[in-house]
């Protein structure tokens, strides 16, 4: 299966993907999990052992509903798409620093960055499920856990949105100096990757790349439930 995700990842079309998140702050692959694969990453929810951290949203002023960090070693399937994912947007998160006159490396591998991480003592695994019941949302943020933040990172979701819950739109909302911030509103479908910046990206001005910040959160579930695989790639302090 390692293989099969991988080569599903890098059979994507990488050059819109990277046009896209440079254009907007974020890409949508279209369904690239299977819904049985899908359905079998949403029952690790239920898997205590897996996780390091389980946090209700509620008692954070977060938002609610509630969401689990896994803990080392990640599952044969997160760790694929984790590896595989950054393989691709490590060249357009180089790109961006250059842009942004940041002085952040980031290797072609993902072992290279966490390396990284842990050397600046970012050793916690930030891959994490989230699910969502009726009433449930997530308020609007970043998802930054050290010096050291990968600016790019991916959500599946693992539900269907047709049979399995209501409500619960993906919301990125962008910023940028002088200017009203704009909302998108994305309804992915079962299997599908939204890609996304976690905090500043460059975006094309009339006098060079400009500076803009994205957040992101989730719409009011109205029913059902709602369950998500998010992938992060720096780890946490």
């Amino acid at each position: 299966m390692r293989e099969e995700l991988a080569a599903r990842i890098a059979e994507l079309d990488w050059t819109g993907l990277a046009e896209a998140l440079n254009q907007r702050g974020f890409a949508r692959t279209g369904p690239l999990l299977q819904a049985e694969e899908a359905k079998d990453l949403a029952a690790l929810f239920d898997e205590e052992l897996l996780f390091r951290r389980s946090i209700v949203m509620q008692h954070h002023g977060y938002g609610a509903g509630r969401y689990r960090y896994f803990d080392y070693p990640l599952p044969d399937a997160v760790e694929t798409l984790r590896a595989a994912f950054y393989r691709h947007l490590a060249p357009i998160a180089q790109g961006w620093a250059q842009a942004l006159e940041q002085e952040q490396r980031y290797p072609a591998e993902l072992a290279g960055y966490l390396a990284l991480c842990h050397a600046a003592g970012q050793v916690k695994a930030t891959p994490l499920v989230l699910r969502y019941g009726p009433g449930d949302y997530n308020r609007l943020h970043q998802d930054l856990y050290g010096d050291l933040a990968f600016p790019i990172q991916v959500v599946f979701l693992l539900s269907d949105p047709e049979r399995d819950f209501e409500g619960g739109e993906l919301i990125l909302s962008e910023s940028r100096a002088r200017m009203q911030s704009r909302a998108q509103v994305i309804r992915p479908a079962q299997g599908e990757a939204v890609l996304f910046a976690n905090s500043l990206f460059p975006v094309p001005g009339r006098k060079g790349p400009v500076r803009a910040q994205l957040r992101h959160g989730v719409s009011d579930l109205t029913s059902g439930e709602r369950t998500t695989l998010g992938l992060i790639f720096h780890d946490a302090a």
